[in-house]
């Protein structure tokens, strides 16, 4: 009864104004992280792509500032400041209001990226402060705010205006919260690397870049006349190219389609879809279209060709974009994306107008290109055979010895079959893998050791890959098969566990245990990853014993600072090397337990810089490499 009585009309909560955005910030930029802290600066100088794609804007400059503020400034129209029918200026509305712009009814904008209307309203709520001059009809109008409230005064509901000018545009200045986010730092690489897609997405806008906390005077000029072309050739720019840049446009149902792609000689197939600027990283409806479209035609050619016969089964999707590398950018009036962060399109009319532009187009380069269509049936040919040998190789071992989830004495398998409820975790060495059997639910954790270092995939050619015997325990252990997008057999939907757990030593050696891992996953099974299958486990650095009172578990070196600063009295620190020194009841309490332990969920924000920057570290190129280690010491998380 006192339950029902606590639960009564005082117990429903409003949240005003941007208070929603404070309490869930997850839920608008996908992480307070270091993604999430990047991401409020692609919000706002999406705006001013918006405005650019109306014709209104040439040129953004980005600015890190040494105080740990960003500053995004364009030549647009301004972001309207005079009254709105609310009583206050429009530019106040629009900073303080969800859901708030000239982006919905299609007249102002008619394509933009930012069609959900939070993105200015939320960098404003996430931030310690911002501080905002719009430029426009001749007049500076400035404005302010801190933690998403405004501090300057209106005057008869409008801004005080700072003077005259004749230039037009908005400059957003804006420190992200300490309160809200892990790290305050902006990862310049990452923000460079987006603002480089966008330039190649935007072929006549021009996008400037300084860092201030590295070089005061240098800045970084983006702009590329070549558009998505020269995308494809940057991407492919050390790689043995076999085809020339294919590239087509075209319009169907309202929906503006820009294709360009190119075959190296690599099982590796990579191509990137973007809505109206924003990069879907997990794909969607315009990718599907495309995707099957072609492989529909290529097939049509390979029979009329002659190069698959009446007798033989069609070349599969992935055997036909193997070696693919590949943009695809569309400009869709109203999108629908999967959540805030825009990460999959969901437009169903946005696969039917990329398969009729992808089906018209497509046919009209290969039959003037006869030469550049019979080598990409080759790269499907040689794709085909290898998935089938791979087949054949792998239903043979089958009928000789059927697989045990604890061959080899390896596996410790759990019971449960329940896929949504499983996970595995990989552990380095027998001495903490002997710990984890004996720690974990055995009802739902299954423990996978081994040995040492893995092959590193970036340097191996595909048949040491599958003869590795790490590797082939893992593939047989996932269940989902291996090689997505290089004509292989993977299914996602035969994965037995939902979460895949790497739980290797918080020292150098654990890290690049970790780091092999994740090259493997990501250049063979990167939808382990993109679906959210791939975590890393957390285990303490630290356990503090105070001579009076229970013992902490210190994850990092902050919480160390922070239990010393907080701790009254004396109290013993043990410092852990390795897992192999937890026995199984610490190991469970720490690292296993779903309830205490931490977990780093592995995502990717910008395939084109993970590609690029695996490639750099774990490849062959070693000056490359210790230039990249050098300039992003100060991103590193030193542990002395």
């Amino acid at each position: 009864m006192s339950e029902i009585q606590n639960y009564n009309e005082s117990s429903i909560q409003v949240l005003e104004g941007l208070e929603p955005v404070r309490l869930r910030p997850g839920m608008y930029i996908g992480s307070t992280g270091s993604r999430g802290l990047n991401h409020l600066v692609y919000e706002i100088v999406d705006n001013s792509v918006d405005e650019h794609l109306e014709g209104h804007c040439s040129e953004i400059k980005v600015t890190l500032n040494n105080d740990g503020s960003a500053t995004v400034e364009d030549n647009g129209r301004g972001i309207p400041v005079g009254m709105h029918e609310k009583g206050v200026s429009a530019e106040r509305v629009v900073l303080t209001t969800l859901h708030a712009g000239g982006k919905f009814d299609g007249t102002v904008y008619k394509t933009s990226g930012g069609l959900h209307g939070v993105g200015s309203s939320v960098v404003n709520a996430l931030s310690e402060w911002l501080d905002i001059t719009v430029f426009r009809d001749g007049l500076i109008n400035h404005d302010r705010y801190e933690r998403g409230k405004p501090v300057v005064e209106l005057i008869n509901g409008l801004l005080p205006s700072l003077g005259t000018t004749r230039k037009t545009g908005t400059k957003i200045s804006f420190k992200p919260d300490p309160e809200i986010f892990d790290t305050v730092r902006f990862k310049s690489e990452e923000i460079k690397s987006r603002l480089h897609e966008t330039a190649y997405l935007n072929p006549e806008l021009t996008i400037i870049f300084k860092d201030m906390r590295i070089s005061p005077t240098e800045e970084v000029t983006f702009r590329e006349p070549e558009g998505i072309k020269g995308f494809v050739q940057d991407m492919n720019k050390s790689r043995e190219v076999i085809t020339p840049v294919i590239y087509f446009k075209g319009e169907s149902e309202n929906v503006q389609i820009e294709c360009a792609f190119q075959y190296i000689n690599e099982f590796h197939e990579e191509v990137l879809g973007f809505c109206n600027n924003i990069f879907n990283s997990e794909g969607g409806s315009h990718l599907t279209g495309f995707k099957s479209t072609f492989t529909t035609v290529m097939n049509s050619y390979a029979r009329q060709i002659g190069v698959l016969k009446d007798k033989d089964q069609n070349f599969n999707g992935t055997d036909i974009r193997n070696g693919m590398t590949g943009v695809l950018s569309i400009k869709h009036p109203d999108p629908r994306f999967e959540g805030q962060t825009k990460t999959k399109l969901d437009n169903q009319d946005a696969a039917r107008a990329v398969g009729k532009v992808t089906g018209d187009e497509i046919q009209l380069y290969f039959d003037r290109n006869l030469d550049v269509l019979k080598s990409i049936l080759e790269c499907a040919e040689k794709a085909a055979k290898i998935r089938k040998s791979e087949e054949k190789a792998k239903t043979n071992m089958l009928q000789k010895q059927k697989y045990s989830f604890d061959s080899n004495g390896k596996l410790a398998n759990c019971v449960s079959k329940d896929a949504s409820k499983c996970e595995i975790f990989i552990v380095e060495g027998d001495s903490a893998g002997g710990s984890a059997k004996t720690a974990r639910d055995r009802m739902y954790q299954a423990i996978l050791p081994i040995r040492g270092k893995i092959l590193n995939v970036e340097k191996a050619s595909i048949d040491k890959i599958l003869a590795n015997a790490e590797i082939k325990t893992m593939i047989n252990a996932f269940g989902c098969g291996f090689s997505e997008g290089y004509g292989q057999d993977f299914d996602i939907t035969k994965l037995r566990y939902d979460k895949i757990i790497i739980m290797a030593d918080a020292d150098v050696d654990g890290a690049h245990i970790a780091t092999l891992l994740l090259t493997l996953f990501y250049r063979f099974m990167p939808s382990l990853i993109y679906e959210g299958h791939v975590y890393i486990a957390m285990p303490p650095l630290y356990k503090a014993q105070p001579s009076k009172g229970k013992e902490e578990y210190l994850y990092d070196d902050r919480a160390l600072d922070e239990y010393r600063k907080r701790h009254k009295g004396s109290f013993t620190l043990q410092r852990y090397k390795g897992l192999g020194e937890m026995d199984a009841s610490q190991l469970w309490e720490t690292t296993l337990d779903p309830e205490r332990r931490l977990l780093k969920q592995v995502n990717i924000d910008d395939a084109r810089l993970a590609s690029s920057v695996t490639e750099l570290l774990m490849g062959n190129d070693v000056p490359p490499r210790k230039e990249f280690i050098y300039s992003h010491a100060l991103d590193a998380s030193l542990d002395i």
